[in-house]
């Protein structure tokens, strides 16, 4: 693993402490060289260190650092909560040609009190959750056996998601995996203590999480990655396909 990512500087972790208190624009933006130096350069740093492993064993999920770390500022516009700012860094690693949000995903982020691992799919809008809940029905023996392997039990630990009160429509009651339909989202979600993320292992711990993840990550992704039978792609300028 290159040697640029040592760890996150204990100034990072201070930082968001900090911001936690003063969430405002001109607290910010007198410190923001901070920000940049001991939290956005050594994520940048973590991201290429993670790439690098991931080029081995994923190489479709290497992203570039520009386009897997978040932006600090936050989306305000709906939300009763007005901070600019968030309190955490984060960076998304996406299946190369699937959508960001919508598709299953490698994440991670760092904040003062915790440090977040996730893996799966998040937001699905209606066409791939469709999608997702076929593949389950039909493939629910496969992922139950991607979950009881040993990286996924230890590692990743249980499958997460918000659930429906009800059977989708479309799937029975009484289907063996009814509670994997009734899921409106499908991620593994494990914490880590902060003070993980100021060592120089932190990279190679992160990968560990990813790679335990990653089958099932992969085995979301299969029907949203699928391609449409070649005759089916043929049809659509024909007549009746319109």
């Amino acid at each position: 693993m290159p040697n640029k990512f040592s760890g996150f500087p204990a100034e990072g972790l201070s930082f968001f402490r900090q911001l936690k208190r003063n969430n405002n624009r001109e607290w910010f933006q007198e410190r923001k060289h901070i920000y940049d130096e001991k939290l956005r350069a050594p994520m940048e740093a973590m991201v290429e260190a993670i790439n690098a492993e991931l080029a081995k064993s994923a190489p479709d999920y290497v992203t570039e650092p520009k386009k897997a770390v978040y932006r600090i500022y936050r989306d305000t516009r709906f939300s009763k909560n007005k901070e600019p700012y968030k309190t955490h860094i984060a960076a998304i690693f996406t299946k190369r040609s699937l959508p960001r949000h919508q598709a299953g995903a490698l994440y991670f982020h760092v904040s003062a009190e915790e440090i977040v691992v996730a893996g799966g799919v998040y937001m699905p809008d209606p066409p791939a959750l469709l999608k997702l809940r076929n593949h389950l029905a039909d493939h629910h023996a496969q992922l139950n056996a991607l979950l009881k392997a040993k990286p996924a039990r230890q590692l990743a630990g249980d499958l997460h998601g918000e659930s429906l009160s009800r059977p989708p429509k479309g799937f029975p009651a009484d289907h063996p995996a009814i509670d994997l339909l009734k899921k409106k989202q499908w991620y593994f979600d494990v914490n880590m203590p902060p003070q993980s993320a100021t060592k120089p292992t932190f990279a190679k711990e992160i990968i560990k999480r990813f790679q335990a993840m990653l089958p099932v990550v992969e085995f979301l992704n299969a029907p949203l990655a699928a391609k449409k039978p070649a005759a089916l792609e043929a049809g659509k300028n024909s007549p009746r396909m319109r």
